[in-house]
């Protein structure tokens, strides 16, 4: 969104027409557009709002029906956190005992959002001017929040009782930037990574009355070894949906903890696996068993299968691929939110004629694949199997000890 476009949003008429426009995946747009300017609208106004419904359309995974009441630009959508993440990030300065905090980066507001509903003061910070205009349509509703244009690396936050960053990790490719492509290399972020480690280790070391607190946010895949020993670590999943890590330093870290995997169900119940070190403990190894067993991703990321593993009696089958198994004649299965379970009905090697033939044999029809440990490509594997049955299995591509094997099973109902 350029800064046209946005005044435009914010006119009577461009508002007006904003709370008119449903749009849907069934929506015809020609027909949309074709009538909207026969009524007279302006063009460029009429493809703002939609570009707006769009993205409100897109934002309603992460924010319910508050997305209706909100503004949006493409990055600030790709990076911005879920809302019940978001008020995870609040509640540990809250229970920090955090008044004051100032969103360093803030984008279109979403950590803004959570920070002030739990009645922290906040400032908000993002150097792009249509950023922060976005972030201030959001924030509007809060006295106690406000929002500023500024570089956050020229803030004084010696006035704050904590700092957080979500240092931008996307940029905007393409002929009209309309795709947002993610930074992998932390040095790229911006802020720098490493300076935002430092502002956040020395924001908690000054000198205060108050507690002292920092947070950044990151990618689920940021390596392991970038994190600084003092942070805690935290991966956080969303119904299965590895969604970010958290780093937290001073009086929002806990003492006990160096790294954690969060899972958030369906039902909104929370999760979690620690460990007070930031040690990688590996799980067992053994023959395969009756089941097999796909951890969530936050504990794999975390480098907490070890913990899990030896928390559920369960151990691993291939060295460095994260299925779990258990003992071989134990045919009770384990259900866990942590796990996505399956029963092994046949070990075939991996060979695409036998397998083929397996499959008609038994008058499959419908095959979900999948894989960790082996380069097959699933669409690919599934468009060779010609499948015509009305039948329905789960393949498992991966190895057995040292050797490629497909294991065909059925998942777990409990």
């Amino acid at each position: 969104m350029n800064r046209e476009d946005f005044i435009a949003l914010l006119s009577p008429e461009g508002q007006q027409l904003l709370a008119r426009v449903d749009y849907d995946s069934k929506t015809d747009l020609v027909k949309l557009v074709s009538g909207l300017r026969a009524e007279g609208f302006d063009p460029a106004l009429v493809a703002a709002v939609l570009s707006q419904a769009k993205l409100r359309r897109r934002a309603a995974a992460k924010f319910g029906e508050f997305a209706e009441r909100m503004l949006f630009t493409e990055p600030g959508l790709e990076q911005a956190s879920r809302l019940s993440v978001a008020a995870l990030h609040a509640g540990r300065f809250k229970n920090a005992g955090i008044k004051t905090v100032a969103d360093l980066g803030c984008g279109i507001g979403t950590e803004s959002l959570a920070f002030a509903s739990v009645d922290l003061d906040v400032t908000a910070f993002d150097i792009d001017e249509v950023t922060a205009a976005v972030a201030t349509y959001n924030l509007n509703i809060f006295e106690n929040a406000s929002v500023e244009q500024a570089d956050a690396t020229t803030i004084d936050t010696s006035g704050f009782d904590a700092v957080y960053f979500d240092p931008a990790r996307r940029d905007l490719s393409g002929a009209k930037g309309e795709r947002a492509s993610r930074k992998f290399d932390p040095a790229q972020f911006a802020p720098n990574f490493d300076w935002v480690v430092e502002k956040c280790k020395q924001h908690v070391a000054s000198k205060s009355d108050s507690p002292r607190a920092a947070g950044i946010k990151v990618g689920p895949g940021h390596p392991h070894e970038a994190i600084d020993d003092e942070a805690e670590a935290q991966w956080v999943s969303v119904n299965g949906d590895l969604v970010e890590l958290s780093l937290w330093f001073g009086s929002a870290a806990r003492q006990d903890v160096k790294r954690a995997a969060l899972l958030i169900d369906t039902a909104g119940k929370h999760h979690e696996i620690t460990s007070d070190s930031a040690t990688r403990l590996d799980a067992p190894y053994g023959e395969l068993g009756d089941f097999v067993y796909e951890p969530d991703n936050a504990v794999i990321r975390s480098h907490l299968l070890g913990q899990l593993a030896n928390n559920l009696g369960l151990h691993i089958f291939a060295n460095e691929i994260a299925y779990l198994t258990s003992e071989p004649g134990n045919s009770s299965p384990i259900f866990s939110p942590w796990l996505k379970g399956y029963r092994v009905i046949d070990d075939l090697a991996f060979d695409r004629k036998k397998l083929k033939a397996y499959l008609r044999d038994r008058n499959i029809g419908t095959l979900e694949i999948k894989k960790r440990g082996s380069d097959v490509v699933p669409e690919q594997l599934r468009k060779e199997m010609a499948l015509k049955g009305k039948g329905a299995a789960t393949l498992i591509v991966t190895r057995v000890g040292d050797a490629h094997r497909v294991l065909v099973a059925e998942p777990l109902v409990a």
